[in-house]
């Protein structure tokens, strides 16, 4: 059986032989020097089993104002690279080294282009294809995650609906989703300002269909000083308490040398587009406002990492209940 090329490139468009219903999409983060602009921008695509519901898009969150907008364009405006992350979508491109937009319609004018410092992906080895451990082997997932970058610098200015925005010396992130649909509940939450420069956290819990059932599947990483600490369904982490509240999302996990701790203030944000099986339709939620608290502790309880994450993107998406229903299921076993 040939092995995909993008087996072990989670950057990359993943799409060029998949069928309906399938999307994919990049999702970069971009904060400049002084943190008063934060912005998401998610170009992608969406192939229907309805012909006239294909189309790419690209959508922008100002994380600052919570203004989110959608722009659609044809399916045959989209074109990928097939051996590196090279995509564009009308006049608008994206790689790994840069993002170049040219948008006016009459939701939003954002012109320019910032260029991507040098990438730190989550590493992807023959046994763990990056983010997605050994279930990226999985052919039948339904959403798959990629992490193209922890962490990097921007240089480069944008004008949004008349404003420029200058980016240089800012910081980045970039990931991205693909497969036929995104999870019916899952948590969220990512950002890499913390007081120690280069550090960068990621985690989310979500309702993983498999076989005829369903399961809590998780993954966390927290980079600190060049060290990528690991949370993961797959690693035998587990989780021992979860609990949202109106203001909050409270994580708790350990492992066999480790126990994190995450406390994450719930923000005002904004809505964005996120695919069912059928068409784009599901509206998210997402702030760019949050902070999150992230403790470490070693076995012996002495703590490695204390510190507070801003700007942090958080979402919380679904069946809620049910993500917590299976969540208690998976401890008591």
């Amino acid at each position: 059986m040939a092995i995909s090329p993008t087996l072990f490139h989670p950057e990359r468009y993943h799409g060029h032989r998949r069928r309906p219903p399938f999307f994919e999409g990049w999702y970069f983060k971009l904060i400049d020097a002084s943190e008063t602009h934060r912005y998401a921008v998610i170009p992608g695509i969406f192939l229907s089993k309805d012909p006239d519901r294909h189309h790419a898009f690209v959508q922008i969150l100002d994380g600052s104002t919570g203004n989110a907008t959608y722009h659609r364009y044809p399916a045959d405006e989209f074109r990928a690279a097939t051996d590196r992350f090279e995509v564009e979508i009308g006049p608008n491109r994206f790689s790994e080294q840069e993002m170049f937009l040219d948008i006016a319609d009459d939701s939003r004018i954002a012109r320019g282009s910032v260029r991507l410092g040098e990438p730190v992906p989550w590493p992807v080895t023959l046994t763990r294809l990056g983010i997605m451990g050994p279930y990226g082997w999985a052919p039948r997932m339904e959403c798959n995650h990629g992490l193209v970058s922890f962490d990097h610098s921007l240089d480069g200015t944008m004008a949004v609906d008349g404003r420029e925005i200058d980016f240089t010396g800012g910081r980045g992130y970039t990931e991205k989703d693909w497969g036929k649909a995104f999870p019916a509940g899952y948590v969220w939450m990512q950002t890499n300002h913390f007081e120690t420069p280069g550090t960068s956290f990621v985690a989310s819990i979500a309702i993983i269909p498999w076989m005829v059932s369903a399961f809590p599947g998780f993954i966390i990483g927290l980079r600190h000083k060049g060290k990528l600490h690991q949370f993961a369904t797959y690693s035998r982490a587990t989780t021992t308490d979860l609990r949202f509240t109106d203001g909050t999302v409270e994580w708790t996990v350990v492992d066999r040398r480790h126990r994190l701790r995450i406390r994450a203030e719930r923000a005002q944000g904004g809505l964005l587009y996120a695919p069912t099986r059928r068409e784009m339709s599901d509206r998210v939620g997402e702030t760019m406002l949050s902070r999150v608290e992230v403790t470490l502790t070693d076995a012996q309880g002495k703590v490695r990492f204390e510190e507070v994450g801003r700007n942090a993107g958080l979402e919380l998406h679904g069946d809620l209940d049910r993500l917590l229903a299976l969540q208690i299921e998976e401890a008591a076993r």
